[in-house]
């Protein structure tokens, strides 16, 4: 699954910060965080968030290690070492501090939703590189008015102009061994299920597919999950496949995506899996709801698993965790997947075709 080298785009991408936002800061957001400047890795990095949370977080992983505030999003490039450079978010709440650690709180929410549109707005001027997001809480963000149930959305309204229709995006979960795109997610399972219709799935194979050219795969071979157990089984257990998700599959085909099923989603995932002593089938699962897709690939270990959302005019990332209100401020979370969504962005970014 190496990708092939493909063009760097020196317009948006060279000398180009990438920026991290706060996450929920009752969360152990601001600690991966933390943690992940004390490596070489976050060069070229910085935040947008709140100097005195980042320095709390410093002080719970370790100490030693500074907060500069900078002014703007090229200041980062010319940080010095070992500190860890946060570009203030506008309108954050002045008793953010006092947002009791471990539990949902409203200001925490509106922090880190500010965070996010600020991350966006730098993306859309082309000031950063990529934007990577930190976790967030989808009832902290629900207690602050936010009308968003998670990140995926919130960017998705927020990537486009005033009155313009908002782009269509997926999200996609992803380790050295399987890639996953969903054709549904936040959302009820009943809903969800009404939700998988002929536009959504054919939608999702072709933002997968053209997605696919930042890994230098300009034909993957895609595996479409059915909806059903073992796929409906003629029918006999759903008919979903029969009327939806074959014929979106036989549309794709028919525009030179190379997409097969509906697969039994039980088993589907053991054969796209790459492992070293195992070549995958497929390069790609379209799954049809959340946890269809995100179990199989969280299984195999948070640490290394990423979430990009496709379909946008700029690069995003972010762990595939969640806030683990119960170790927060523990200073015990661990970094990795935070390193990998960042080196996910940093890969993505400094090629052409992405969305």
């Amino acid at each position: 699954m190496k990708p092939a080298v493909l063009a760097v785009n020196p317009i948006d991408s060279a000398m180009k910060p990438i920026v991290i936002t706060l996450g929920d800061s009752c969360g152990i957001g601001p600690e991966i965080v933390a943690k992940f400047f004390r490596t070489p890795a976050s060069a070229g990095c910085f935040v947008i968030g709140d100097v005195a949370v980042m320095r709390r977080a410093a002080a719970w992983t370790g100490g030693m290690l500074a907060v500069a505030r900078i002014e703007s999003a090229e200041d980062a490039l010319t940080a010095p070492p070992n500190c860890i450079p946060v570009l203030q978010a506008q309108g954050l709440s002045a008793s953010l501090m006092q947002a009791p650690i471990g539990r949902v709180d409203e200001r925490a929410g509106a922090a880190a939703a500010a965070c996010i549109e600020q991350a966006v707005l730098l993306a859309m001027r082309r000031e950063v590189s990529a934007v990577v997001t930190a976790p967030v809480h989808k009832e902290a963000l629900a207690a602050a008015g936010v009308p968003y149930p998670g990140h995926t959305e919130m960017l998705q309204a927020l990537a486009c102009a005033p009155g313009q229709a908002a782009p269509p995006v997926r999200m996609m979960l992803a380790n050295d061994e399987l890639r996953c795109v969903l054709v549904t997610i936040h959302m009820s399972l009943r809903r969800a299920i009404d939700e998988v219709t002929f536009d959504a799935v054919l939608s999702t194979l072709r933002i997968a597919h053209r997605a696919s050219f930042a890994w230098g795969q300009t034909q993957p071979r895609i595996a479409v999950a059915g909806l059903n157990p073992h796929a409906g089984e003629g029918g006999l257990f759903g008919d979903e496949e029969i009327r939806i998700i074959a014929p979106a599959v036989e549309a794709a085909r028919s525009e030179g995506i190379d997409a097969s099923g509906p697969f039994a989603p039980d088993t589907v995932f053991m054969r796209a899996r790459h492992t070293a002593g195992h070549a995958g089938e497929f390069d790609i699962v379209v799954a049809m709801t959340h946890d269809h897709g995100l179990i199989p690939v969280k299984y195999l270990g948070v640490e290394q698993g990423v979430n990009v959302t496709l379909g946008l005019p700029f690069v995003r990332t972010s762990p595939d965790h969640g806030t683990a209100f119960d170790i927060a401020g523990s200073g015990k979370a661990d970094p990795a997947s935070l390193a990998s969504a960042v080196a996910m962005a940093r890969r993505l970014s400094s090629v052409t075709n992405l969305v």
